[in-house]
């Protein structure tokens, strides 16, 4: 299937997003993007286009509308956002193309956290979640209540947010892991960098989601 936009309603807003169902797809990953950014962030979408050459299907989407992204504070938001990315998971599994899938997030920096408030109040909902550069030190009470496996993926040149994520992982009571990948910083903007952070997140939603 090619990509398509779709429209998702949250409240009172529609968001914006591309929903990609490769054929014999078996499960849905939906990215939570960081502050400032939106479906369209370049390294979110090579990461799905990996993740659908494992016939894993992909919905990119704006947490925020543009009035809502021009407020500042509305981009460390993390309730409003998690709830965001629940209303997103609800209409995704009305798709009939999504029918039946099991349901992961991939977040990045402030999208992490949102994913796993979002992944905690979602239950089993929710197979798999994975964390680029992310901050799940914001959703620090949330933590003992996520229930899927939980991948934190971390640049070994960013010293801050591995304490970050050092420090949440410690909170997580599921199955988890964390990877550091040598020689990256934060945005993985290095050589193979953003290329390795696909392949592990792959991995982990194919062990989880088929």
């Amino acid at each position: 299937m090619a990509p398509a936009a779709v429209k998702i309603p949250a409240g009172r807003a529609i968001l914006e997003g591309i929903l990609t169902v490769p054929k014999g797809a078996k499960g849905l990953v939906i990215f939570a993007h960081g502050s400032g950014s939106s479906r369209l962030s370049p390294r979110n979408a090579f990461v799905a286009g990996e993740l659908q050459k494992q016939k894993i299907a992909t919905l990119l989407f704006d947490l925020l509308t543009g009035q809502e992204d021009s407020r500042y504070e509305n981009r460390f938001d993390i309730p409003l956002l998690a709830d965001r990315l629940v209303a997103a998971t609800e209409w995704a599994m009305r798709q009939p193309a999504a029918k039946g899938m099991r349901m992961g997030y991939f977040g990045a920096s402030t999208g992490s956290a949102a994913a796993l408030v979002a992944a905690a109040k979602m239950g089993a909902g929710v197979r798999a979640v994975v964390s680029r550069g992310g901050r799940p030190d914001l959703a620090m009470p949330a933590l003992p209540f996520v229930d899927a496996p939980v991948l934190l993926i971390v640049g070994g040149n960013d010293p801050e947010v591995i304490g970050l994520n050092e420090a949440a992982f410690a909170k997580l009571k599921c199955e988890k892991k964390i990877e550091i990948v040598p020689g990256a910083t934060h945005l993985f903007e290095e050589p193979g960098a953003l290329e390795e952070v696909a392949r592990l997140a792959a991995a982990w939603f194919v062990q989880h989601l088929k």
